[in-house]
């Protein structure tokens, strides 16, 4: 168990270093927004995974940090997406590869 707990929770900071990634990568606050939600909720959930199997003691308080995790993430993107839509800010469009 020991093993794949440490794996676990090398998965997971391996998709938060990649949702970190996206955070600096994308082109505009929609893709950013979506990277960092479910990249890092991903990682997380990987990663309180593996500490459960690592500290068995410890699996009721992190399986109700994930389920609050798994219920605020989605919502709280939501909700900063449309304020930002609702606000004006507009998705990013790709340049046309036609003009000059």
């Amino acid at each position: 168990m020991s093993i794949i707990g440490s794996l676990l929770v090398l998965v997971g900071a391996l998709f938060c270093l990649l949702g970190a990634l996206g955070l600096w990568r994308m082109p505009d606050v929609y893709n950013r927004i979506q990277a960092g939600t479910k990249a890092v909720t991903l990682g997380v959930l990987a990663t309180l995974s593996g500490v459960a199997l690592l500290q068995p003691g410890w699996w009721p308080k992190l399986a109700a940090i994930g389920a609050l995790l798994l219920l605020t993430n989605p919502v709280g993107s939501s909700v900063i997406a449309r304020a930002l839509y609702r606000a004006g800010v507009r998705p990013w469009q790709a340049p046309d590869k036609g003009e000059h």
